[in-house]
Formats: C-alpha cells, structure tokens, sequence
C-alpha cells in the first residue's frame, strides 16, 4: 500500500510573466489510476498549470509533490526524470524518423559505441504497440505517413517508454474520428487501470462526462474547485468555468423575415466523397450541414468553391450558374470561407493581427501610386478588432500570442474583411472554450440580422440544434434529409445521419 494519495499534488502555484498574473494560488491534485480533467476557458491558465508542471515553466512560488514527495522540476528533463509526460495537440515527433525511432529517441547517443541494436528496437516496440492494444501499427514506417490518430499513439507509446506516471493529454481526440476516440478511450481506461495519473485537458463537455474520474476548474489564471464528474452536470460546469449561468449559451435570434436564395446547388457529385448533394441558402438564415464524420460535407464545400473538381451537378449564386475555379475565384464573388483546419489555412501565425485582417482588402487602403495608407489600414484593423471581439491589446502582435477563440475571432475578421455576405463556417468553433464558442455564435447572430447568409459545417449536435435555422442532413456523400427549426433535435439528425430517417417518414 503507498504510503501518498496523490501521484502529484501542486500547492499555491504563482506565475507571473512581466506583471500579468497568469496562476494565483493555484492546487491540483490526481491520484494514481485517476482520469482528471482540467477545464477552464482559454486564458484560464490550464496551459502555464502543466507548463509549470512538465518543467516548460518554473513557478513564481507554490510547492509540487510527485508521489508524497516534494520536488524541485526546473527543466522538461526533470519532469520526464519525475514520470511526467505531455502529449500537446502539436505533436514532438520527427516525422521523417520511423516509429521505432521517435519511441525510443531517448535512447540515441546511450549505447556503447553508438552501434544501435536495431532488430532488438523494432521487437521491443512492436511489443510495446500490441500492449496499449495497437500491434496493427509497423513501427518500421515512417511518422509523416501516419495517420493522426496512429501519431498519437506513438506520442502515447513513447511517453510509456520513458516509464511516464503522470501523463498529460491536451486536446487528444481535436482530430480523430469517433471510431478512433473510441479506441484511445480504450487505451485511456487501460492506463487508468495500470495506476497511471491521467491530466485529462479538453473543451468537449461530452468527452469530460464520459472518460474523467474529477474535474479541476481554472478561471482566470485562479482555483475555482475540483469536484467528482459524477455530482455535476453540464450546465454546472460551464457555469464555473464561465461565472454564469448555461441559459445564455446559445443567443436569443429576433425572428425575421428569410430573404432570397444566395446559394443553390443540385445534385452534386465531386471524387468518392460526394455522390448527390442538393440544397439551398437564403439570404437572412444560418443553414447547418449535419451528418457523422466522413459524410461528405466539407468535400461538398470544397466542391462548391472549387478546391476540388466538380464531376457533375449545378451551383447558382446569387441566380446565376456558375462554375468556381478556385477559392479566390469564390471570394471574388463574396464568398468568405472559414476552413476546419485554422492554423495551417485560417490565419497567418507568425503574421501581426492587424495583416492577417487586412491581408485580404488591401486595396480598401492604396493610395496613389500604390502605396498603403498605414494610418487607415491600422484603423480599419482596430475596428475589425471591436466588431468581432478579439481580445489584445496590440494589433501588431502576431496572432500566435492569441488564444484559439481569439484565433478564430481574426480568422472571421479576415473574411468580413473583404465584404463577403455569404459565409461558410467550417467548424467554426472547433478547439475554442465555452466562452470563445458564445461570443462567436453572437457575432454569427449579429451577422444573420444583418441580412448575411451562413452555412455553417458542426459535428455538435448541440450547436445545430441551437444555431440554425435549418439544417440539411449528409449521410455517405449524400443529402438524405432536411429538418426545420423546429424539428431540430439530436433524434431527427441522428435518424437521417444513421439512414434512418427515410424509414421514420
């Protein structure tokens, strides 16, 4: 029996970065075999808690113990020498490297002479796959040729090699398929039951209800409680997480009155993934593509902007039949698109906020002979800034500084922007925390009200249920049914998504 209760228990942890108070007396304790979640909104101070952890960071003042013992983690080093691993969204792999290779890097440079033992690796890796229950992965193969969910595995698999006690997943499943989630869970309760300390940080609700053992919750860089997920529910946590009440998450929409069709398309069929797709925008509404994952809606999307070739079928915008050539092609015709992927195709990272704005109307600002007219493209920028909400205080910064919400929020300015009325929102709130996700579906509010058109792409239910006005249901590269307002529930899209709803009517 040991002799501790945690396998790691942080006391009043401070951090400051020049003067910003990001943690303020911060606690988190998690036992052995425990799945703890961590929650807060972006800028809650989750990221600094496991920085200071791991090593990233050093605290300003607070204690850690890792197994009733207090110890000093001054590097990422120290924390892997204490057990403590972390898994980001952005994985640490090499993905030139094998599988073999990147599991048991630490390794390099260790053996005598250098001369690796590579037929003993490749065995004792693909033990170590077929022990977390993934011996269908070759670890003779390269990372890069992975898929996501398989990569994820291998940062698993090689925080395991390392003996890691404590271990750190920060968004795992922002990427994966529900069959894939599925299996880390199966993976997850495995480490659970061999006694491994589980930081467990996500903004899906559902995911936290199903997987987790307590809640931590940050707000605003403070402990606001740990409590068991079994004696809360939903609207509780967010209201901790937010400090109010669940009835405002979804904003109120004044009826008004739907205006003419901006997009049609008939019978679309494009590659393998879209196979007969037919529906309509109006002017004035929010249309929700719904379906499982892989049912063909940002295909259809990339179809219609012509990113990916059309095969057969017909869009009309705006009453005129058209065939898109490209994306640019698209937003010359006012179309601003929102992509799922935000850091590789949203926004320019490195880029300051204000370019990543105005990048896409800089000729709002030419003067003669060309030149920009700085002082009216930074005030263009500072107005874009209060009209979407973007939290900074200086546009100049990159947008790598910002928040995920924050992020999405620049991403939004970019395309209103340009003077786009007709949206697609591909995932518009993916990865952001409950706060980020209720002032973007405000913004959207305020846009419909404006007379925009959006068609938004969600795998939350949730979010179609309480956002749309209609919603138009894909199943296998195909619409197979179309739910008004007030028939939206989980039941109706969940019907048609599983291709039951034809045998319902």
């Amino acid at each position: 029996m040991a002799d501790y209760e945690y396998a790691v228990e942080m006391r009043g942890i401070y951090k400051s970065f020049e003067g910003v108070h990001a943690l303020t007396n911060v606690h988190l304790e998690v036992r052995p075999g425990e799945v703890h979640a961590l929650m807060g909104e972006n800028g809650a101070g989750k990221s600094t808690l496991v920085k200071v952890l791991s090593g990233a960071h050093q605290a300003d003042a607070g204690e850690i113990f890792i197994k009733g013992e207090k110890v000093d983690i001054k590097s990422p080093k120290d924390g892997n020498d204490h057990g403590i691993s972390v898994i980001y969204q952005e994985f640490a792999l090499m993905p030139h490297m094998s599988v073999t290779e990147n599991i048991f890097i630490d390794e390099f440079g260790t053996s005598k002479y250098n001369i690796m033992d590579w037929n003993t690796l490749h065995r004792r890796a693909k033990e170590a796959l077929e022990a977390i229950g993934f011996g269908e992965i070759n670890p003779h193969m390269l990372v890069k040729d992975l898929s996501v969910a398989y990569q994820q595995v291998v940062e698993i698999c090689k925080a395991l090699a390392r003996n890691a006690e404590i271990l750190v997943l920060d968004e795992p499943t922002a990427v994966l398929t529900n069959r894939e989630v599925d299996k880390l869970f199966g993976l997850i309760e495995d480490l659970r039951a061999k006694g491994v300390a589980i930081i467990y940080i996500s903004h899906r609700l559902e995911e936290v209800f199903r997987i987790t053992d307590r809640v931590t919750v940050l707000k605003d860089g403070e402990f606001v409680a740990t409590v068991n997920t079994k004696e809360i529910d939903s609207r509780t946590l967010v209201g901790m997480m937010i400090g109010r009440d669940l009835a405002s998450y979804f904003p109120e929409r004044k009826e008004q009155e739907i205006g003419d069709v901006v997009l049609k398309v008939e019978h679309l069929a494009a590659g393998k993934s879209v196979k007969d797709v037919s529906f309509e925008l109006h002017e004035g509404e929010v249309l929700g593509l719904s379906g499982l994952v892989g049912a063909g809606r940002t295909e259809t999307v990339r179809a219609i902007l012509g990113v990916d070739s059309l095969d057969s079928g017909t869009v009309w915008l705006r009453g005129e039949e058209v065939r898109l050539k490209s994306a640019k092609d698209a937003f010359d015709r006012g179309i601003g698109f929102l992509p799922e992927d935000r850091k590789n195709q949203g926004v320019l990272l490195r880029l300051p906020i204000k370019y990543n704005i105005t990048f896409s109307c800089l000729r709002k600002f030419a003067g003669i002979f060309g030149w920009l007219k700085k002082a009216a493209e930074t005030a263009f920028a500072l107005d874009m800034r209060e009209k979407v909400g973007i939290k900074t205080n200086n546009i100049d910064n990159p947008v790598s500084s910002l928040s995920g919400g924050n992020q999405q929020k620049v991403a939004i300015a970019r395309i209103l922007a340009s003077d786009s009325r007709l949206l697609i929102l591909d995932e518009p709130t993916r990865g952001v925390d409950v706060g980020a996700k209720m002032e973007i579906f405000k913004l959207v509010n305020e846009l419909v009200a404006q007379h925009y058109a959006v068609l938004m792409i969600s795998s939350e239910m949730v979010e179609i249920i309480g956002m749309c006005d209609r919603a138009v249901v894909f199943r296998e590269g195909k619409t197979v049914g179309e739910v008004p307002r007030d028939k939206l529930s989980e039941e109706s899209l969940i019907q048609y998504a599983m291709g039951l709803g034809e045998e319902k009517e």
